[in-house]
């Protein structure tokens, strides 16, 4: 894993962070309510987005290690197979955060069918006594079915090793940072500059034509 790599993983995550303000706003909303009346929120949005990075890395880690198996299999050696899924996964995204095809809607009902599970475990821990409420609250809501973090999975899939796929998680986790922040800041302006048809359309186009040259480095 190269500097290279660590690299574009944040800033797939920041640019694709746009694709946030539809899916996370929701959630943004509602854990103001859980904040103490009186209390300041950065302590607890601090806490909350260290446990949804941490459940990225993980998520990328136990990836990685599964990507690792796959490439050792003897029928693969010579196929780019896990390479080929990451570049068309996030060719897939492009197209969803430019809205041109929301074929990922369909994966992302797939995780909804365990995120009915999981979800239910979060509301125990509201409201927030304190900022570590927020921590745990954070790592289950890493599990948001997100065709944004399902695709950067595939990415990591392809690392190599668990240490690799952790990192690119890390870094992507890192990149979707300034974006969620600025939801919990209420900074309007920005979020609607950030939100616009036409911003979302720029982005699109910097991932799919990121994801056309991980296709074509896959058979380079």
């Amino acid at each position: 894993m190269n500097s290279l790599s660590i690299a574009s993983a944040f800033l797939i995550g920041l640019a694709g962070s746009v694709h946030c303000f539809g899916m996370c706003g929701g959630v943004v909303s509602a854990f103001s309510f859980a904040v103490p009346k009186g209390a300041k929120q950065w302590p607890y949005v601090l806490t909350y987005n260290i446990g949804r990075i941490a459940s990225y890395t993980a998520l990328g880690a136990l990836t990685g290690y599964l990507g690792s198996i796959v490439e050792r299999a003897e029928i693969l050696k010579a196929i780019p197979l896990l390479h080929t899924i990451s570049a068309l996964f996030l060719i897939a995204m492009a197209c969803y955060v430019g809205n041109w095809w929301r074929g990922l809607h369909y994966v992302e009902r797939v995780g909804a069918k365990l995120w009915v599970h999981i979800r239910p475990l979060s509301k125990s821990l509201l409201p927030f006594k304190n900022p570590l409420y927020a921590l745990p609250y954070g790592i289950i809501w890493g599990w948001l079915p997100c065709g944004l973090v399902y695709s950067t999975l595939t990415w990591s899939l392809a690392s190599g090793n668990s240490i690799n796929g952790a990192l690119v998680m890390l870094f992507f986790g890192l990149g979707t940072l300034p974006a969620l922040v600025i939801m919990a800041a209420g900074v309007e302006s920005i979020k609607q500059v950030l939100a616009a048809p036409k911003t979302r359309q720029v982005v699109a186009m910097c991932l799919l034509v990121f994801g056309l040259y991980m296709l074509w480095q896959a058979y380079a």
